[in-house]
């Protein structure tokens, strides 16, 4: 059985593929990042270059560059969106869920099991964290006809988990709370 082995291997179409599947194991790597690429030459051999600090033309250049922070929002009556902006500090209620850096209501679904476990996370929350446990509970037992709903609360990240896939339902109502 070897012997035939070696007999087909030694045709000259397969030996041309044998020696370059050997090439790319023994070789530098081809098509690859720095051991491909030329070696440093010594500066002289480039050419000068005037760096040049605050020129007029930097303008335009600062134009296409993105802002280093997320603006705030322009003010308006109604978002085309549906977007709404914080209105709530937390004073009256006892809580305060942030918004992250892009303004948005910080809640998230983590799916796990390949899909099968859904939980609903509640981030960036301040204050009585087991208040706004019992209030998004509530909201979660009428969506779902009464029935309980299983909660972790997490104080020392500030994060709450409901099982299920209660992300619009959470996001609309914390938005109708000022949140």
């Amino acid at each position: 059985m070897a012997g035939s082995t070696k007999v087909i291997l030694n045709i000259p179409r397969l030996t041309g593929l044998k020696q370059f599947m050997r090439s790319l194991h023994t070789d530098y790597a081809r098509l690859s990042s720095f051991r491909s690429s030329s070696e440093v030459k010594p500066l002289e051999q480039y050419p000068e270059v005037e760096v040049l600090h605050n020129p007029p033309e930097w303008k335009y250049v600062e134009r296409l560059l993105p802002p280093r922070t997320v603006p705030q929002p322009v003010e308006k009556s109604e978002y085309p969106s549906g977007w709404q902006p914080q209105t709530a500090n937390g004073e009256e209620s006892g809580y305060f869920v942030a918004r992250t850096k892009n303004h948005m209501v910080p809640v998230y679904l983590n799916t796990r099991f390949r899909g099968q476990r859904r939980l609903t996370i509640v981030r960036y929350i301040q204050g009585d964290i087991w208040a706004l446990e019992r209030d998004l509970r509530q909201v979660v037992e009428q969506a779902r006809n009464g029935k309980l709903c299983a909660t972790r609360v997490n104080e020392l990240s500030g994060q709450i988990h409901i099982h299920g896939d209660y992300v619009d339902l959470l996001r609309e109502h914390l938005k109708s709370k000022g949140f």
